[in-house]
């Protein structure tokens, strides 16, 4: 018996604490934790593990249903178009929910959870991200607890898609009837996020430091495939090369690529550490940029927005710090989308043609080089996420190389919880702000262009229109886009889209992002999607070496 245990003692030593406990690395931490109003990538990562959207695109960047049974086409019944009281078309769409989807305190997630979703998505004053996919719904018939028939007001070419977190009406319905316009600030998610009741997925939340760990355990409702982790603890750290020093030190086992180390960190530890840990590279619709906060300042001047892009050395800017591997942004859509055009007004790096703009805008030379008009030097402030090596190094080039052609940058970074809460939602930012955006497959970007996404204090800051761009030839190509169901001919209308975005530059293209996993030899089975599911949807899947 004491050698049996012996033996029994050195198998376990011998087995990863990651078959017990997985610790995840990140670079940011959510602003809050209620599916509907953080838009970020870091409450996407907690999500994949704790719910299950409606339906998503699986890592073949295909949609399929998460929580589902059977995705909704013409061809199968369960979508069809119908006719509104008014003369228009709509859609009537069929979803039954996965009968074993349970809250992990034992109340079923049922059809009320769906329509009390919809209710806080369509109220003016909720501050969900975006409320147009629920105020096109014009109502819901209940055909039992876990049928839903949803009734559209068009027919789009994504009619199947439903990428909405349900929100579990038994714990959020109180709160938000008591008071909609402040249930943003009193949900659960912040006020008792360990409450079991918000969670359905594989793990649950079980505790929360904020702004620096989250721990997760097995949801002992999960109706899917077991994961083989018991508790898993994301783990931020904001500083990306003292992340790369906790991986070092074993403080984390990995460090997630949708929220990491940029290309360029991820290269450079390759290198020195590829023989101790996996490395993977994944390019995708992660589109680094700049936000134009359009409604003040010199930047309101397209002449300028142009000016300053025309100044940037962008390919070089991909080619020094990346290695090639983050292409320079032609426009908002990316190159592995069959939908890019070439037929694009362009911005290669021209100094000269940057100040003949200037010069006709009547931004002259100033004494110092900067330049001046009215008796007010042309400065632009620029902020990103504090800490984040890669992108304060950005802003470093972009300052030496508009300083080159009379442009002065000042610097004004903020932590990326800050950031991403208040400062972007409630348009509080200066001239320029720096990040990116991760997109579904074939997203028209609305959330980000249409001028109905504006976020302001009337709409309670829904919508992620931080530009506050609006043109009226936009919104319309965006509709139609929509509304055309043959991918030929939305072709030319994806072309239009591109060349108004590129003409207006309602923000500054820089390159497309290519997300850097960092993982531990002994985990299998994570797989990199390129878009805006995180690897954590298939959490179940990930393994470890016997």
């Amino acid at each position: 018996m004491a050698r049996l245990l012996l033996t029994l003692a050195l198998l376990l030593a011998a087995l990863p604490a990651a078959a017990r406990e997985l610790k995840i690395g990140v670079s940011q931490y959510p602003t809050t934790l209620n599916p509907l109003t953080d838009p970020s990538v870091a409450l996407s990562i907690l999500d994949g593990m704790t719910r299950r959207p409606v339906t998503l695109y699986d890592p073949d960047w295909t949609l399929v249903c998460g929580l589902c049974v059977t995705l909704p086409t013409l061809e199968n019944g369960l979508a069809k178009r119908e006719a509104l009281p008014d003369g228009k078309e709509g859609m009537a769409i069929t979803y039954q929910l996965q009968p074993g989807a349970t809250w992990s305190d034992g109340v079923p997630v049922t059809a009320e959870d769906l329509v009390f979703t919809w209710e806080v998505g369509r109220h003016p004053l909720s501050g969900v991200v975006s409320g147009e996919a629920f105020r096109r719904i014009l109502s819901i018939d209940v055909i039992d607890p876990k049928t839903v028939v949803l009734h559209v007001d068009r027919v789009t070419f994504d009619y199947s898609a439903f990428g909405t977190e349900l929100l579990p009406a038994h714990v959020e319905k109180p709160i938000f009837e008591a008071d909609p316009a402040n249930w943003r600030n009193r949900t659960a998610f912040d006020a008792d996020p360990t409450n079991p009741g918000l969670y359905f997925g594989p793990y649950r939340i079980t505790r929360v430091t904020p702004g620096s760990e989250v721990v997760l355990e097995r949801n002992p409702s999960w109706y899917g495939k077991q994961p083989v982790f018991d508790r898993i603890r994301v783990i931020t750290v904001s500083s990306t090369s003292t992340l790369e020093a906790n991986l070092l030190s074993g403080a984390i086992d990995m460090i997630a690529g949708e929220l990491g180390l940029q290309i360029d960190q991820a290269l450079a530890f390759e290198k020195r550490h590829g023989d101790d840990y996996q490395v993977i590279f994944k390019a995708g619709l992660f589109y680094e940029h700049m936000d134009v906060n359009l409604t003040q300042g010199a930047v309101a001047d397209r002449a300028v927005r142009q000016a300053l892009l025309f100044a940037i050395d962008r390919q070089a800017l991909s080619d020094k710090l990346f290695g090639g591997k983050q292409p320079v942004a032609t426009s908002p859509i990316s190159p592995l989308d069959p939908n890019l055009t070439s037929d694009l007004p362009a911005y290669p790096y021209d100094p000269a043609q940057a100040k003949a703009l200037l010069d006709a805008a009547g931004w002259v030379p100033g004494g110092d080089g900067i330049r001046v008009k009215d008796g007010k030097r042309l400065t632009v402030s620029i902020m990103t996420t504090a800490g984040d090596k890669t992108r304060e190094l950005v802003e470093q080039v972009l300052q030496a190389q508009w300083k080159a052609v009379g442009i002065e940058a000042r610097i004004d970074n903020q932590p990326a919880r800050t950031l991403f809460g208040a400062t972007l939602r409630e348009r509080k930012y200066g001239d320029l702000a720096l990040f990116g955006w991760i997109a579904a497959p074939e997203s028209t970007n609305r959330t980000l262009l249409h001028s109905d996404e504006i976020p302001t204090a009337e709409n309670g800051w829904s919508g992620q229109n931080f530009t506050g761009y609006a043109n009226p030839d936009m919104d319309g190509v965006i509709d139609a886009i929509e509304r055309e169901l043959d991918p030929e001919k939305r072709k030319p209308l994806w072309a239009e889209l591109q060349r108004i975005y590129m003409t207006d530059l309602p923000a500054l293209p820089l390159y497309w992002r290519a997300n850097s996993y960092v993982l531990p030899k002994w985990l299998h089975g994570l797989t990199p999607t390129g878009h805006l599911g995180p690897t954590t949807l298939w959490i179940e899947d990930w393994t470890v070496d016997n």
